[in-house]
């Protein structure tokens, strides 16, 4: 087994390169505006750091969001085209997933990572593998938080005096989408398809047809 995992649904291009056992290089560059610039480089760097070729992977996992529609798509594009290229199969995982295994928690929590305008991607999780309920989309106030359920992820980095403060790690970094990845394919279970998790519409729009002008 040899699974590639990166992941753009964050300000973090992250990505890294797991052999079923350990992870065996991992690359994180946190630059919210150029995912498309520097993704294939961060995998490039993986690989070579590895000692691997595309060629030798058996799994591509890319994070599948929540987050910004154009730095989402760029990761699970990425994903499909390198599918096509080499024969692996391609899967997607929810970016919170990772968030949630990279805190380690072991109780009920919450993940949270930024949505912008002022709110926040978030899901319940049982313990850093098992997700009961979301992603959903909010403003940091309205996050319910029964029982004040600990908050991990940049969301609660983001909004400390509403979410609580955490010093888990705060993105989905390739490394623990990569493990989280190789645990579910070894254990058999089933893997979702590359496919965007958007849980509002894109800030662009159409443009409207220009107005008539009459003489």
């Amino acid at each position: 087994m040899l699974v590639l995992a990166f992941d753009t649904a964050t300000p973090a291009v992250t990505a890294a390169l797991h052999d079923g056992a350990r992870v065996l290089a991992e690359s994180t560059v946190v630059d919210a505006r150029r995912h498309g610039e520097l993704l294939v480089p961060t995998i490039e760097k993986v690989l070579d750091e590895a000692g691997a070729s595309l060629r030798d992977v058996t799994a591509i996992v890319a994070g599948s969001g929540p987050g910004p529609y154009t730095g989402l798509r760029v990761g699970l594009m990425t994903a499909q085209a390198l599918s096509t290229a080499v024969g692996a199969p391609a899967y997607g995982i929810c970016s919170l997933d990772a968030v949630a295994y990279g805190s380690g928690l072991a109780t009920e929590f919450l993940a949270a990572t930024d949505a912008r305008r002022k709110e926040v991607f978030w899901a319940r999780y049982a313990d850093a593998r098992t997700r009961l309920e979301g992603p959903f989309v909010d403003k940091p106030a309205d996050v319910p938080r029964t029982g004040a359920l600990p908050v991990v992820g940049a969301g609660a980095a983001l909004y400390p005096a509403v979410l609580g403060e955490s010093d888990a790690p705060p993105y989905p970094y390739g490394g623990f989408m990569a493990a989280l990845a190789a645990e579910r394919l070894a254990a058999g279970l089933p893997m979702e398809e590359p496919r965007p998790i958007y849980l509002r519409r894109p800030d662009a729009v159409i443009p409207k047809p220009p107005k008539k002008v009459t003489a």
